[in-house]
């Protein structure tokens, strides 16, 4: 089944800004919810009002897609397409008012990312990709630069915050610190997108989800960041970015890490 891609791209958009502009204006009465797999897995019932938000409104369009969305407003589809939503990554710094957050739309075709959009709605910036076609920041083509020497790169790491994976990042800043620049914590689609702004210069995420790096892996690739993990492909265990010339001392730094 064909799809008008930048159709999608552009619904995708409009969805993202819609649910950020939600989560600024519920900001100050929102409510938490119970913790998820572990206390520091938060979830407020502004993110299960972006996300109802997102999938009714494909629901609408798309009727035969299926949905993998984090708060559970997923369903199987019979149209070989699939939206995977992350309607509010980054719940602790948006809570917490620490730091920033974005809203995560991709939508697949079979096993392959086909649109990407990533909002951040503090900075009212989106961003966005569809399969070899580029990426763009607000409408700008955007491309990640070749990087600067290691020692002054700045590397972003994400991870989720439960024990296991709290050693594990632990590990992997206590190898980056001394041979980098500095680096910076992150939600994972934001890290992701940064860099293909050129904002960082590589960067980390272990034990993600699918909604966590979908759209951002795919606006990354598009920008001309390397992507990969302990192989040629990233996985939600391991994700890892850098600029082209920054890949081999990155690469093999995280691998060795984490």
């Amino acid at each position: 089944m064909t799809r008008d891609l930048h159709q999608a791209r552009d619904l995708a958009a409009v969805l993202a800004v819609r649910a950020g502009q939600l989560q600024l204006e519920r900001r100050d009465t929102l409510r938490m919810g119970a913790p998820k797999a572990h206390a520091n897995d938060v979830v407020s019932d502004v993110d299960i009002a972006s996300e109802s938000l997102i999938v009714d409104a494909i629901r609408e369009q798309w009727p035969d897609d299926a949905v993998q969305a984090e708060e559970g407003h997923g369903g199987e589809g019979s149209s070989g397409w699939m939206w995977v939503i992350d309607p509010l990554d980054g719940t602790r710094n948006y809570v917490s008012r620490t730091g920033p957050w974005s809203v995560c739309i991709a939508l697949y075709e079979g096993d392959e990312p086909r649109v990407a959009v990533v909002h951040e709605p503090v900075a009212g910036e989106t961003f966005s990709a569809v399969d070899g076609g580029g990426a763009f920041l607000n409408g700008e083509r955007m491309s990640a630069p070749a990087g600067p020497p290691l020692g002054q790169a700045l590397v972003g790491v994400s991870f989720q915050p439960n024990p296991k994976t709290r050693a594990r990042a632990g590990r992997v800043v206590e190898r980056l610190l001394p041979v980098v620049g500095d680096i910076r914590r992150l939600p994972a689609a934001l890290n992701l997108v940064f860099q293909a702004a050129g904002r960082l210069d590589g960067g980390v995420a272990l034990d993600t989800n699918l909604w966590d790096i979908a759209a951002g892996a795919l606006i990354a690739r598009e920008a001309g960041v390397v992507l990969g993990g302990h192989g040629d492909d990233f996985t939600t265990e391991l994700t890892i970015g850098a600029a082209p010339s920054l890949w081999p001392e990155l690469s093999e730094l995280f691998r060795a890490a984490a």
